[in-house]
């Protein structure tokens, strides 16, 4: 059954809600010259880094089933991102161009 327009709408707004509100909660907590809790600081210099490998395991996935066909542009495309990222201290360049080269990757080289 699908959902009408009036309850997609909703949705949307219930999920632009949800992350206007995850964004601004921060702010509210520790907003003026109050300096975060030690734990907080500890988080935010810890968990960018798990969660970047927490993707790339993630995104490279599950590489017993897969042929050199399925693992070698992945691995190519990981590779030109950290280099590029290394090279360049972009992570939007960085990111873009790994992206669009796995995607013509998969789709030209390793069909």
């Amino acid at each position: 059954m699908p959902i009408s327009t009036k309850e997609t709408i909703i949705i949307v707004i219930v999920a632009a809600v949800c992350t206007f509100a995850t964004r601004l909660v921060p702010f509210v907590l520790f907003s003026g010259k109050k300096e975060p809790p030690k734990f907080v600081n500890y988080l935010g210099s810890v968990l960018p880094v798990a969660i970047i490998g927490v993707l790339i395991v993630y995104g490279i996935g599950d590489v017993r089933d897969m042929g050199l066909n399925g693992l070698l542009p992945k691995l190519i495309a990981v590779a030109v991102t950290a280099i590029l990222h290394f090279w360049k201290r972009n992570t939007l360049l960085s990111i873009a161009v790994g992206t669009i080269g796995y995607m013509l990757l998969i789709n030209f080289v390793f069909k």
